[in-house]
């Protein structure tokens, strides 16, 4: 038994599974990731989920300052006792979907990376926060279902291609840094995790004139994905027909091509003349 599974099983804590607790204990393999996670010193660093600390460990070796938020009190007495000889790292209790996380950031040092081991219940709502926040990133190093992963990566016309993969890869260039069997873990999950890697792109793959207008427009197009493009936009915005119509031909587009088939380019080009009729009818 490792020393961090000495301190969980001697606090006689129980793993909490709806609270998607499943830890690391492998050395070489958290090293690792945080190898994969490319922070340096001179790097802040925000985690989520840190559990027992392990990954934390390796962090403060690697990082400049990390803070780390976990939602688990039951945790905190035995973070900050593992944590006590690392003069840089702040730990902060509390559920980081509630948290206002630009304030409590505000103190890292700019552009921060975050690292996490995320729930499988919150990995969408969790990405999406962290992307749509207003933070100041410099990548996200994500612990995930790899089912979630697959889907982060897919392309147009495939089943993962969604909002998730669009919103990840028109912000970041997502990649898969390593496969995590459930093995890996204690208690080992139901499914297999993967090691996804997302720095934040310098500029979007595509321009767009109105971002809000950009998502929108896609979120109709995966709102139904077995229907047509047009149906999407006319349930989405309340067209036309004919005004529908109208903006698939605008940009391009087959009026009878479905949303999930849609590149990012042809998305963009969409939202574009969706935006030109938005403000011609304001």
């Amino acid at each position: 038994m490792s020393k961090t599974k000495d301190r969980i099983h001697n606090s006689q804590l129980q793993y909490k599974q709806g609270l998607g607790q499943n830890f690391l204990y492998d050395e070489d393999l958290l090293a690792s990731l945080v190898t994969l996670a490319g922070v340096t010193a001179e790097d802040d660093v925000l985690e989520i989920g840190p559990g027992a600390g392990t990954m934390t460990k390796h962090l403060c070796k690697a990082a400049h300052h990390v803070l780390s938020i976990e939602l688990d009190e039951r945790l905190i007495p035995l973070l900050t006792a593992f944590m006590e000889s690392y003069d840089n790292f702040t730990l902060k209790q509390g559920d980081v979907m509630r948290l206002n996380l630009p304030e409590l950031t505000a103190g890292l040092r700019k552009p921060f990376s975050v690292v996490a081991n995320i729930p499988y219940y919150i990995t969408t709502p969790l990405i999406t926060l962290l992307l749509t926040a207003g933070l100041p990133l410099k990548q996200l190093s994500l612990m995930v279902q790899k089912e979630v992963a697959e889907k982060v990566l897919s392309g147009p016309g495939e089943d993962g291609w969604g909002m998730l993969a669009l919103r990840c890869q028109y912000l970041c260039e997502p990649r898969l840094a390593l496969d995590v069997p459930a093995a890996c873990f204690t208690p080992p999950p139901k499914v297999d995790s993967a090691f996804l890697v997302m720095p934040l792109r310098d500029k979007p793959p595509v321009t767009v004139k109105n971002e809000d207008d950009f998502f929108r427009v896609a979120q109709a197009g995966f709102a139904l994905r077995r229907k047509t493009m047009t149906n999407g936009l006319c349930a989405a915005f309340h067209l036309s027909r004919e005004d529908a119509l109208g903006l698939m031909s605008a940009a391009g587009l087959d009026d009878r091509v479905r949303g999930e088939k849609l590149t990012m380019e042809e998305l963009a080009r969409l939202s574009d003349a969706y935006t030109a009729y938005r403000e011609e009818h304001a």
